[in-house]
């Protein structure tokens, strides 16, 4: 039996339409997991407009933000049975023998690939998953908001993994989509003062900033960045997916802070990094997640300590997966949710 399914099929802008595709066979470690929800995330914008910077495995289908229901439990797999609730992490093929992967770092083995670029994705009915890659979710986590565990845990990672924060502390976010709303989320539970900055055409997404208690910002950044006492923030989350926002990163953070880029942006930056070591500030990358990143936002969702009720701005039916991407490229909603019939 065939299912619906949003596909990726050639590197040209555009090349994203519905196709019907095979139910998969469970392989040897895998389950087969019935989609409740699926996550439209940046990167799959991206590869829809050809605007991404990473390989992709065409035909392919998108989606690696996603939670539902196993149907079906392959050979070796243990723990698991038909029924139970789960999200999946994004890592679908590592080498367990890889240095990185060895000491719990999957997320950075250089040959990893994920869902919905490397291997077949979740905008479907059902998607073939590696066992190790499952989490249990508890029946009070609505699908609509455990799928989103993944993008939470990008910025879990980012802000709390890789970025020094400290309660009192002032942040300052690049970019008012998905991930730079949730670091600055993520920003707020380590006690820190956060400001988000974004454009005049992200005005739905500032406002939603708002309501969190976020300080929305365009362009007097700059000014809040330094308004306490003109050095500038101890931190600086660059989410943007341009790489000249790098820029600003360097000029609004304060001597001996720190700026996080986790936003792709594959343009040559362009400028001088000699501020860098004039202010003796860090630049620190920051890519994906783990194991223990996920288990801890789980918690955090399942409690309500995250609350990403706002982020949420609509649900739709796969088949009207282009008003889903529409209204998230448009700004009109922050994130976009995908539910297969």
């Amino acid at each position: 039996m065939e299912f619906l399914s949003v596909v990726n099929f050639d590197r040209q802008k555009g090349s994203v339409e519905l196709r019907k595709v095979p139910k998969p066979s469970p392989k040897s470690g895998e389950v087969i997991l019935e989609v409740k929800g699926v996550g439209v995330c940046g990167s799959d914008l991206h590869q829809w407009t050809a605007s991404h910077s990473w390989e992709v495995n065409y035909p392919v289908i998108l989606g690696h933000e996603f939670a539902g229901v196993i149907d079906e439990i392959g050979p070796d797999v243990k723990n698991w049975e038909v029924g139970d609730r789960a999200v999946s992490e994004t890592a679908a093929v590592i080498d367990l023998d890889n240095p990185l992967s060895k000491v719990g770092l999957y997320n950075l083995d250089p040959s990893r690939k994920g869902f919905g670029y490397g291997v077949n994705g979740a905008m479907t009915k059902y998607v073939a998953v590696p066992a190790r890659c499952l989490h249990r979710i508890p029946d009070s986590l609505a699908f609509e908001k455990a799928c989103l565990t993944e993008p939470c845990s990008v910025a879990y990672n980012a802000v709390v993994n890789n970025a020094d924060i400290k309660p009192g502390d002032r942040v300052l976010v690049i970019g008012p989509g998905t991930i730079g709303m949730l670091c600055a989320l993520m920003a707020q539970l380590r006690g820190a003062e956060v400001g988000i900055v974004g454009l005049e055409s992200d005005r739905v997404r500032l406002d939603i900033a708002a309501a969190y208690g976020i300080q929305p910002l365009t362009d007097n950044a700059g000014a809040w960045a330094k308004e306490l006492d003109g050095m500038g923030v101890d931190c600086v989350i660059d989410s943007a997916g341009i790489s000249h926002t790098l820029q600003n990163a360097i000029d609004w953070v304060r001597p001996n802070g720190q700026v996080v880029k986790v936003g792709w942006g594959p343009q040559p930056i362009g400028f001088s990094l000699d501020p860098i070591v004039q202010k003796n500030v860090r630049i620190q990358g920051s890519f994906s997640h783990n194991w223990p990143v996920w288990e801890k936002v789980i918690r955090l969702l399942a409690t309500g300590r995250l609350d990403i009720s706002k982020i949420v701005g609509g649900m739709w039916p796969l088949e009207d997966w282009e008003v889903a991407f529409r209204k998230m490229k448009d700004g009109e909603v922050i994130k976009s949710v995908l539910i297969p019939k």
